[in-house]
């Protein structure tokens, strides 16, 4: 019973507002009294302005030839990264670039996410950087990472050791 009234009602207002919207909308619309239209539209009257003062003309500005160079804040800071010979036997070469000076850190990692040596940490001039270390007897043989790590930014490349 309270489900009906309440629905029947509400269609009641729903309809009520409709109407009272439409009468709103038809009360405010203003029918010309004559059957003609203007074709001619009428000059508007140009308003004075309240300020004592007029501004300047705008003048375009001049173009300069001059190209700005702007870094883009989604330049990456490390890239080209890569690690041969692989699979590797007693010597690794590693070579990346820099976009800007920047602290490097690079570590071989097993499997397992452990470290196993740090080959090379400390702050490094922006440019191609070339690492070459040889690598101890006592590795085991099998798969290793090498995290190259400069900034926020890393890559991690993948190695197998014989």
């Amino acid at each position: 019973m309270r489900r009906n009234f309440t629905y029947t009602y509400s269609w009641i207002f729903i309809i009520a507002m409709a109407i009272s919207l439409n009468c709103a909308f038809a009360a405010t619309l203003r029918l010309p009294k004559t059957d003609t239209i203007n074709y001619f539209p009428l000059k508007k009257k140009v308003k004075k302005s309240p300020l004592n003062f007029t501004l300047p003309p705008i003048h375009p500005g001049i173009i300069s030839s001059t190209k700005l160079v702007v870094p883009k804040p989604d330049d990456k800071l490390l890239s080209n990264v890569e690690v041969y010979p692989n699979p590797i036997t007693d010597q690794i070469n590693l070579k990346y670039v820099l976009s800007r000076n920047s602290n490097v850190t690079i570590k071989m990692v097993d499997v397992l996410g452990n470290d196993v040596m740090t080959l090379f940490s400390q702050r490094v001039e922006p440019g191609e950087q070339v690492l070459n270390r040889t690598l101890s007897a006592k590795l085991n043989r099998g798969f290793y990472f090498i995290r190259v790590v400069a900034g926020t930014e890393s890559v991690i490349k993948r190695i197998s050791l014989l």
